[in-house]
């Protein structure tokens, strides 16, 4: 009888298309994908560690599956991931009951670290976690379910260590798949029914391999035949060259939404930060793609109170978000990790209080831009992807637009994949409303 995994993913979309690798790699060897928790043999939690706050998040998931395993001793728990990097045989320390710790460049030894934790005792945990420079994942056939939108990693790793980033610590340097790779991989899964590839990569736009900048692995990709759109997560503000702004004009099936980490508008928190420019050369850089690609939403990221934040330094980044007016942001609380440079050289002399003060001007001043942004769609008419029924309203459908702002219909007649014109008739600050047109 063949067992049941189920994999609970947290974080960023990498961490979704590392989940989707596991799974093809689990299927390969005979698992099952169990819809529950409580249903499974196997139950994985692919973890975040970009903020203390998932970390313990995390921590209280846990805390629940060691009843779950109380009363089903045979099922294997493993924590894979970032934080299973990050905290390696600490984590083990904390929650003894966890019997696999993978890190993000083990997954090729899953079905077989599982197997192990089956046979051994069950006090010493499988773990794996370390770094591989020459791990990319190549070769593997990602035995994912067909969707209409999917993820395509192609780069993993980050060379920037910025100063309060993880990220490199845990996913180690930065390497790339080749580009004949990456085509095969985008020609398969649009044969396996996928309408939607997004391209990910830590700083997507850094991607160089065998003489291909990224650029040109767009205009590769976005001919693959039956590609109805391609989209591409995140790139890196220092490597948005004039030729990649060029590429993105000039080819209709990208998707024209472009999400730009700013982090700070004030230069001195930005060079503090390690970002590698100044506020100036930002803005500089946002003004040219609204000019050259005006019908595109843009979406940033931000962090407040960085170590050394003063009011102006707050000040200048509200600013900035009202010049730029982005669609929306993702916008946190610094929070300090351990081993970061922030961390070591850094005090966290910001107030919590402080902190959570600006954050909330922040969101404050992002939800009026956002209001307005979305209401200036009123009375267009977009071409929509359509993903599935509304949870809240099965007769209500969920698509995306081009620019990546969710559109709710009438889903009578529709399709999942169905790419439709819907004239748009109202909108929140982060959803349209519409009518087939």
């Amino acid at each position: 009888m063949s067992r049941s995994v189920y994999i609970e993913t947290y974080g960023c979309q990498m961490n979704e298309s590392d989940t989707e690798l596991m799974y093809g790699l689990l299927r390969h060897e005979g698992y099952r994908v169990a819809e529950r928790d409580e249903d499974a043999d196997v139950i994985l939690l692919n973890t975040c560690t970009v903020r203390e706050r998932a970390e313990e998040r995390i921590f209280g998931r846990l805390g629940w599956l060691k009843s779950l395993k109380a009363q089903r001793p045979h099922v294997i728990l493993g924590v894979t991931g970032c934080m299973a990097e990050r905290m390696k045989e600490g984590l083990h320390q904390r929650a003894p009951y966890v019997d696999l710790i993978v890190g993000p460049d083990a997954y090729r030894r899953l079905p077989e670290m599982i197997q192990a934790s089956i046979e051994v005792d069950p006090r010493d945990p499988q773990i794996d976690v370390r770094l591989d420079r020459r791990e990319r994942y190549q070769g593997l056939t990602v035995d994912r379910v067909p969707r209409t939108s999917g993820w395509l990693t192609i780069q993993r790793g980050c060379d920037k260590f910025c100063a309060y980033c993880i990220v490199p610590f845990v996913r180690g340097r930065e390497r790339s798949l080749p580009p004949t790779e990456v085509v095969a991989q985008a020609e398969a899964m649009v044969a396996q029914g996928f309408k939607e590839i997004t391209l990910l990569g830590q700083t997507v736009s850094s991607y160089y391999e065998q003489g291909c900048d990224f650029a040109e692995l767009l205009q590769r990709v976005a001919a693959v035949d039956g590609l109805a759109r391609l989209r591409f997560m995140s790139p890196y503000p220092n490597d948005f060259s004039d030729r990649l702004i060029d590429t993105l004009a000039s080819l209709p099936q990208l998707g024209a939404h472009l999400h730009l980490p700013m982090q700070s508008g004030s230069t001195a928190i930005l060079k503090d930060m390690r970002r590698g420019y100044s506020a100036e050369s930002f803005k500089e850089k946002i003004l040219k793609i609204k000019e050259r690609l005006p019908l595109w939403s843009l979406t940033t990221d931000v962090i407040v109170g960085y170590p050394g934040e003063s009011d102006a330094d707050f000040e200048a980044t509200l600013e900035m978000m009202r010049e730029l007016e982005f669609d929306s942001a993702f916008m946190f609380q610094y929070s300090e990790r351990e081993g970061t440079p922030a961390a070591r050289n850094r005090p966290d002399d910001v107030p919590p209080e402080v902190k959570g003060a600006r954050l909330q001007a922040l969101i404050a001043l992002q939800e009026e831009i956002s209001k307005a942004r979305f209401a200036a769609q009123v009375g267009r008419t977009l071409e929509v992807l359509m993903t599935g029924p509304s949870r809240r309203d099965p007769a209500r459908w969920i698509g995306r637009s081009s620019c990546f702002r969710t559109v709710i219909l009438d889903g009578v007649g529709l399709s999942e994949g169905d790419m439709v014109k819907v004239k748009i008739e109202g909108a929140t600050s982060h959803t349209l409303f519409g009518a087939r047109g």
